[in-house]
């Protein structure tokens, strides 16, 4: 799960070098953190949200199928 965010956030952006993907467990669920270039963040996240909003429903999609209940944070450094 974490090397398919990857993929995916390093493909949107233009310094793919800076993705990073954290990994944390919260009570019944993994957290995802993305963190991107500053100059990339608008590529991510995209207009009015929806570049993130297709990230997340991929992702919890994919995570389903594995049984899996799991959450993507956008992080801003």
């Amino acid at each position: 799960m974490k090397e398919l965010l990857l993929y995916i956030a390093q493909n949107l952006v233009d310094s793919p070098d800076d993705v990073t993907v954290t990994e944390r467990q919260e009570q019944d669920k993994t957290v995802y953190e993305l963190r991107v270039a500053p100059d990339d963040m608008g590529k991510v996240i995209g207009r009015h949200g929806r570049i993130a909003k297709e990230i997340r429903t991929l992702m919890r999609s994919v995570a389903i199928r594995k049984g899996a209940h799991i959450s993507v944070d956008i992080m801003d450094e």
